[in-house]
């Protein structure tokens, strides 16, 4: 799991196990009071191991661009979370 700080919102990444799969997610908490709100991320993609889909959440963590007031993800244009050359640039 990895953590990052912003001003009002501490964000964390992770794994959850669903069925026999894992999904990325990260985890926006509120600093003072409230819920954490979570985000699932690369949803078109599930993992067989809880240590890979821990990755791609903490590469996904690392590469947003910040939050937005309400505390959800901003990630740069186009991205994907998915390491693949899009289709015809390769």
């Amino acid at each position: 799991m990895a953590e990052r700080e912003f001003d009002n919102y501490l964000a964390r990444s992770g794994a959850t196990l669903e069925g026999s799969r894992y999904t990325a997610y990260l985890a926006i908490t509120p600093r003072g009071h409230g819920f954490p709100m979570y985000f699932a991320i690369c949803e078109n993609r599930s993992f067989r191991a809880r240590d890979i889909a821990e990755a791609a959440a903490a590469k996904a963590l690392a590469e947003m661009s910040g939050l937005e007031d309400d505390g959800t993800p901003i990630f740069p244009e186009g991205y994907t979370g998915f390491d693949d050359e899009p289709a015809g640039e390769a």
